[in-house]
């Protein structure tokens, strides 16, 4: 534990990549490979489930600690994070033990999930009692299923290439499924991870995915010169749709699905990982819900996230669909590095020979110039996607957001926008733990919805939260601004008076029962703050909800306010 929470605090030390990459190195170089196994798990993004509640971390370490709890609020609202919170207030250890990574996550972390409070308890007292603070830290961060640090999976993938002298394409392609939970790290694990390359590697890949490659966004109007990307004829154009990201695999004959985040979701689409591939393919594409010949809003494919069971009704209200837009694998074969066109071609061709209703070969753009491939843009929310995807038809696959092997653009509309009035402020986490930076906006209702609102009572009515988008300066000014007009505090909370207005932007939009303006909104942040705008020429709700997708819209314009979130 000591070795890893050191590398910890050297990550989170700097933002400088070659200094992070230097400490993952200088990590890995000398620790056991079990330890290193499950460092790889936790900095890839590996997220196991908690452990010990939040309030039994709480209570314990306010009892360790002797302090009231009304003293533990105030801390925790003067440092804003809860490991590190209790980590300060723990009093020094009576000893230290060098127990490494692995023997904490398997021996001590893991089998805590079955204990009663009481052994729990007298555990974590014992731990506790023989780490010092930073150590304490990472514990609770683990313990607590919240460990994350500055550090991408792809810094992690070059440090391992680096120290095992391999392509990082090699350790990319290892690495998928890694953080999958049904597998736990182990030392045979990390050792396969970095072992040399084996020419029967590829057939014993199982069902695992390739890494996945990313576009970058692309800032110009639709009125961009042609100059911008050269011919436009170098270009793949297709619709860039809201669903899932995720790559269809059939090997051996059995057929997987994976998310983009490495989630095995073979289970939870079967109407798409039941589709009958040929042996040795692999297929990118997106999930979306597939309604009347054309994609429906995400919010309707959020109705199958994360469902365990998938009753008939589900599955024939929101059928979802595979539209596919790459092959990876063809007849057993890696063909990323084949240029785009001619992936394209063969994907073609895999498609159409199968010709089932949850298979769609994503469409293809076809404009004679760059001001009128942006004027088909604009169509973009007609049609319920965000946008165009621009692709050098002379790419290859890629890993991550790359572009030595050529690129992709996501060239998307812009986003929703509505002003907005600042009524709630709370404060940020870690370095901001001492400012106000987290919003919640409301916009002007003219009365009358609900049972309890008289005709004609214009109010204010909460619609989204958001902490993106300013400057430090910005947020700096703003955090002064509710400091001088709070009304009342609620833990953590404070509402203030009405006095600025906002510019929210956000990708997408949907009725809700749950919020209390009767919609939710998707990625919301802040875009400028309106100081020429006074509170009262805010926008309605009215104006919010008129932005909703049919069949919605409707709906939710007759519809009675829901209740708070």
């Amino acid at each position: 534990m000591r070795d890893f929470a050191r590398l910890y605090n050297e990550l989170d030390a700097t933002t400088a990549t070659l200094g992070k990459l230097e400490a993952l190195k200088r990590y890995f170089s000398h620790v056991e490979p079990a330890n290193a196994a499950w460092a790889v798990y936790f900095l890839a993004g590996g997220k196991p489930r908690q452990t010990i509640s939040t309030k039994f971390l709480r209570q314990f370490s306010t009892e360790m600690s002797g302090i009231p709890e009304w003293l533990f609020d105030e801390c925790y609202q003067a440092v804003g994070d809860l490991a590190e919170t209790i980590a300060h207030i723990l009093p020094p250890p009576s000893h230290e033990t060098s127990i490494p990574l692995a023997n904490w996550m398997e021996e001590r972390i893991i089998p805590l999930r079955n204990e009663t409070p009481e052994k729990t308890r007298e555990a974590l007292f014992s731990y506790w009692n023989e780490l010092e603070t930073q150590q304490r830290f990472v514990l609770i961060k683990l313990i607590s299923g919240a460990f994350r640090v500055g550090v991408s999976k792809l810094l992690v993938v070059r440090a391992l290439s680096e120290l095992a002298g391999l392509d990082a394409k090699i350790i990319a392609q290892r690495m998928m499924g890694w953080t999958d939970s049904a597998l736990q790290p182990s030392a045979e694990r990390y050792s396969l991870l970095i072992a040399a390359q084996s020419e029967f590697e590829h057939r014993n890949k199982d069902g695992h995915p390739y890494p996945f490659f990313l576009a970058h966004p692309l800032q110009i109007s639709p009125q961009a010169d042609p100059q911008v990307l050269g011919d436009i004829r170098q270009w793949q154009i297709e619709w860039k749709y809201d669903g899932i990201r995720a790559q269809l695999v059939q090997r051996n004959g059995q057929s997987w699905l994976w998310s983009r985040g490495e989630d095995l979701i073979t289970d939870r689409f079967p109407e798409i990982s039941g589709i009958s591939l040929p042996d040795g393919t692999v297929i990118d594409g997106e999930i979306v819900i597939w309604k009347n010949g054309s994609p429906a809003p995400f919010a309707d494919l959020q109705k199958r996230i994360g469902r365990k069971s998938l009753s008939s009704r589900i599955l024939n209200e929101f059928p979802a669909a595979f539209i596919a837009f790459d092959l990876l694998e063809h007849r057993g074969q890696d063909i990323r590095h084949i240029i785009q066109s001619e992936r394209r071609s063969r994907l073609k061709d895999v498609v159409c020979s199968i010709d089932v209703p949850g298979l769609i070969l994503s469409p293809l753009v076809d404009a004679p110039d760059w001001h009128r491939l942006g004027i088909m843009r604009n169509t973009s929310r007609s049609r319920a996607v965000e946008g165009m995807m621009l692709k050098s038809v002379s790419a290859q696959y890629g890993i991550g957001r790359t572009k030595e092997r050529g690129i992709w653009w996501k060239w998307k509309i812009d986003p929703y926008t509505v002003d907005a009035v600042l009524v709630y402020a709370q404060r940020g986490h870690g370095r901001r733990a001492s400012l106000y930076t987290d919003y919640t906006f409301a916009v002007w209702d003219s009365g009358g919805s609900g049972d309890s609102d008289p005709p004609g009572e214009r109010k204010l009515v909460p619609f989204a939260k958001a902490y993106s988008g300013l400057t430090d300066r910005e947020i700096a000014r703003v955090d002064a601004v509710i400091r001088r007009t709070t009304i009342e505090k609620f833990g953590p909370v404070r509402s203030v008076r009405p006095t600025m207005v906002f510019e929210i932007g956000f990708e997408g939009i949907a009725p809700s029962p749950r919020h209390k303006a009767g919609v939710a909104v998707r990625f919301p942040r802040m875009l400028r703050i309106r100081d020429d705008k006074k509170v009262d020429e805010a926008d309605t709700l009215d104006m919010l909800k008129a932005m909703l997708p049919n069949p919605y819209r409707k709906a939710a314009l007759t519809s009675s306010v829901g209740s708070p979130p």
